[in-house]
């Protein structure tokens, strides 16, 4: 009775031992970091010595700060220029990768995911060298045709684009792919039936695919404004933040709260982006629940 005790009591244990690692993993990476950076942005912490506790000093900081609403208003403006182009030129991509009659398609496949696992420090300084204002072939290609040259990198009117047109050479093939296997689990004979209903292309694209695919444009809207808001690298490699602050985006503002050794601040506005993107992603979703 004992024996069929112990056996019985091991599996029953079983299933918890599996689990045990990742719950480890969990805690120690993922948990005790949000505790200890909840409590951080509560203090004015520079990295060593005792942490000063001051309350809601460094939200209130942030929420009065110029430079955090110029940073959110950048990033708003590069999601407004990214999202929207990304979505259609993804949407049509997909679109004719599924089609059965395209020759090469693995190959397109391949090629349209090749920027995205590209290293983005090593995309960043192509980008650097191709539109630079005196030395770049971007504005030695306008030359060619009479243009005069364009401040690329060095004028705030032009600086966004350009970093959103990095944004999107590089992700673009992901979203590709997402919304790829997304058309893959339409049933053809939705689209069969509408081609003996004698809908167009483009009818059947917009009435049809489209719909259909709402969950997972939906998931690629979350995905990539989170992506955007965080965006780092690019304005850090590519203008450094410039020119002008014009293209400091929230992810970049937060990085200068690290360099000045401002843990707390730097804390507080990681809880901030957090909350922003979170209730940006509960919109999308309500959105989606309400046309469902």
């Amino acid at each position: 009775m004992t024996v069929m005790t112990a056996a019985r009591a091991r599996r029953r244990l079983a299933p918890y031992l599996f689990v045990l690692p990742f719950v480890a993993v969990f805690l120690a990476f993922s948990v005790y970091p949000l505790i200890f950076t909840a409590r951080l942005s509560f203090t004015n912490w520079r990295g060593s010595g005792a942490a000063e506790w001051v309350g809601w000093d460094n939200y209130t900081y942030l929420l009065t700060s110029p430079g955090f609403w110029n940073s959110l208003t950048n990033s708003g403006v590069l999601w407004l220029l990214i999202i929207p182009a990304q979505l259609v030129i993804a949407l049509l991509a997909a679109v004719l990768l599924d089609n059965a009659k395209l020759r090469l398609r693995g190959f397109y496949r391949v090629a349209f995911i090749v920027p995205f696992v590209t290293p983005l420090v090593a995309v960043a300084q192509i980008w650097v060298v191709v539109f630079d204002t005196n030395y770049g072939a971007v504005n030695g290609l306008l030359g060619l045709v009479g243009l005069p040259d364009v401040g690329w990198l060095t004028t705030s009117e032009w600086a966004k684009p350009t970093l959103a047109l990095l944004f999107l050479w590089k992700t673009t093939g992901f979203i590709i792919i997402i919304l790829l296997s997304g058309l893959q689990s339409i049933d053809n004979t939705v689209y069969e039936a509408a081609s003996l209903d004698g809908s167009s292309r483009l009818r059947t694209l917009w009435s049809i695919t489209v719909p259909l695919l709402r969950r997972t444009i939906m998931f690629a809207v979350v995905l990539q404004t989170l992506a955007v808001f965080q965006m780092f690298a690019e304005p850090f490699v590519v203008t450094q933040g410039g020119p002008y602050n014009s293209t400091t985006t929230a992810g970049y503002y937060l990085y200068n709260h690290i360099t000045r050794a401002d843990l707390g601040t730097g804390a507080a506005n990681s809880f901030l982006l957090v909350i922003i993107v979170m209730a940006l992603s509960l919109l999308f979703v309500r959105l989606l629940r309400a046309k469902d």
